[in-house]
């Protein structure tokens, strides 16, 4: 199995356990760090929409917990064709990653687009932080 498949596997599984009884979209995300280690994420709603979880935040999240700082490539699995990150998550996956990552968009059926971080997110706002 390749790397993206497995990533690709991990996200559609974590997709399963998401919780979205207000809009019934259900969303996963897996990510890997340059040492190979893979986190996921899936999609928490809550009654206040505004405090829900997006599936790449609870991926990021698990990936500071495990003590990591950066992501080398993602993957996010929905029930639409171009399920990409929403602004908020765009600007967090820059703030944990580099121009260069890449984040595949995938349905059921598999990866539908690859993009990278300055394609999803050109003008970021950025500090000058040390990543890694």
């Amino acid at each position: 199995m390749s790397d993206l498949d497995e990533l690709f596997e991990a996200a559609k599984a974590v997709r399963e356990n998401a919780y979205a009884p207000y809009s019934n979209f259900l969303v996963g995300a897996a990510l890997r760090t340059p040492d190979g280690t893979v986190y996921t994420g899936c999609n928490v709603e809550n009654a206040s929409y505004p405090v829900s979880v997006c599936a790449e935040g609870g991926a990021v999240s698990a990936m500071i917990a495990g003590g990591r700082r950066l992501i080398a490539e993602m993957v996010v699995i929905g029930d639409a064709a171009l399920c990409s990150p929403c602004g908020m998550c765009r600007q967090r996956l820059k703030e944990f990653g580099t121009d260069h990552l890449v984040v595949h968009v995938a349905d059921l059926n598999g990866v539908r687009r690859s993009f990278t971080m300055d394609e999803l997110l050109p003008a970021a706002f950025e500090l000058e932080m040390k990543k890694g």
